[in-house]
């Protein structure tokens, strides 16, 4: 089967207007970041309602549309109510109609710079990537298991908005290639748009690169090169499923962000796993047929996280709310390799491997009965109490980890990455004409 070559096309952006460089400067009393959110599989339901409220324009409205009013400022008492998907289009046209959102008058590649409150610095390009057909092989490689419920949930949020609202993550090795040199000097090559900080304290940055023979030189550099998803399996699930049933043309391309990981090594957190209903206890007893577990004195949490960064992997910390911290490690190797039979050896040293195959079955739960909490172990820790369940904190995995399960054509347990800085969501979107 031939290869397709990696392709970022330039496309109109759809940018909140608000954003402007210009305006900024000409409004510093107004905090414009307001109007940018998290990816919206990110923020918990606090979260989402706090972004919700901050904002009558937040992008959180039209991203997370199970989170929206069914009905529209100005609808007529009696007016049918909408779908959700449907509201969050409603939404998306009424901001282009009032001038909240527009197009940019040029097709432009983005690229687009992060610098965190701690000093990393992280910056890429984004345009539409080409998805592969039928008869050929797509340069993009996935890393992680995908849930056919969030997939369907942004197949009808595209197909209702007719967009492609926030981008997906894409590491790829660049080895200082034309296209990491175009995007390293956007300051001289393209035209500053934005310019802002989110309150977490990470500065964003957007630059417009509208000459075609910088399009040519990067199509040039990326054409013989491959990505792997760092975020947004279920949106790159979507934007196949979309190109595969669609007779539009617009739906053979995607919105995506690729940076260089050669130039901008990413960090790798981790994704907590909360099981509602069980006790510390009663999880550390039942795992005890399959591994070594450890209780861990002191009950301070930090003492826990330490005693699992310092265990061999596979390992987890089963985390109470009132300081019940054990330590599970050295899982039964047999097992496993009975449970994830068709997996790699790589695959079975993960530790969301041994969560999946052995201890979640062991607990009667499935993946799909837990919580995810992104990163945060304390966090965890806060919705096991409010639950009434155990955190199970999860060791975050190294790139090298997941680069080797990809490479030998496997899929890590869903959820068991978060590489970040993440892309923030709102700095440009793409809508099908």
């Amino acid at each position: 089967m031939p290869r397709q070559p990696l392709a970022l096309a330039p496309f109109r952006g759809l940018r909140y207007t608000a954003l402007d460089v210009g305006k900024i400067l000409d409004s510093p009393e107004h905090d414009f970041a307001r109007l940018l959110a998290p990816p919206y599989d990110i923020p918990g339901p606090e979260e989402a309602r706090a972004l919700l409220r901050s904002d009558p324009h937040n992008a959180t409205h039209i991203t997370r549309p199970y989170q929206l009013n069914i009905t529209m400022p100005g609808d007529r008492p009696g007016t049918p109510a909408r779908s959700v998907y449907e509201s969050a289009a409603a939404h998306l046209r009424a901001w282009i109609g009032d001038g909240v959102l527009a197009l940019d008058p040029d097709p432009a590649l983005y690229v687009y710079e992060q610098v965190t409150a701690a000093g990393t610095r992280q910056r890429g390009v984004i345009g539409a990537l080409e998805l592969p057909s039928a008869s050929t092989s797509g340069p993009v490689r996935p890393h992680e298991e995908v849930g056919r419920a969030p997939v369907l949930d942004r197949v009808r949020l595209m197909a209702r908005t007719h967009a492609n609202l926030e981008p997906i993550f894409l590491l790829y090795p660049g080895a200082d290639g034309a296209t990491t040199r175009i995007t390293e000097a956007a300051e001289e090559r393209g035209r500053l748009l934005v310019d802002t900080r989110t309150a977490d304290g990470t500065r964003h940055r957007l630059w417009s690169l509208t000459d075609p023979s910088i399009h040519a030189q990067i199509a040039s550099d990326l054409a013989r090169r491959s990505a792997l998803i760092a975020d947004g399996h279920h949106r790159y699930a979507a934007y196949q499923r979309m190109h595969e049933h669609s007779d539009e043309p617009g739906w053979s391309h995607g919105l995506a962000y690729l940076v260089d990981s050669d130039a901008h090594p990413p960090t790798l957190g981790a994704i907590h796993r909360v099981v509602p209903g069980l006790t510390t206890r009663e999880a550390a007893e039942a795992v005890r047929s399959v591994a070594r577990v450890e209780r861990v004195p002191g009950g301070s949490l930090a003492d826990a996280e330490m005693a699992l960064w310092k265990a061999e992997h596979p390992a987890l910390l089963l985390a109470g709310p009132e300081g019940d911290h054990h330590l599970v490690h050295d899982v039964d190797q047999a097992r496993l390799a009975e449970a994830a039979a068709t997996h790699s050896e790589a695959y079975r040293e993960l530790p969301t491997a041994a969560l999946h195959h052995v201890l979640l079955p062991l607990w009667n739960r499935s993946d799909r009965d837990v919580r995810m909490v992104h990163d945060e172990a304390a966090e965890a820790v806060e919705v096991a109490r409010r639950e009434g369940g155990t955190a199970v904190i999860v060791p975050p995995l190294r790139v090298e980890q997941v680069y080797a399960v990809a490479e030998r054509g496997d899929l890590t347990p869903r959820k068991s990455t978060s590489f970040g800085p993440k892309p923030r969501t709102g700095l440009v979107m793409r809508v099908l004409p």
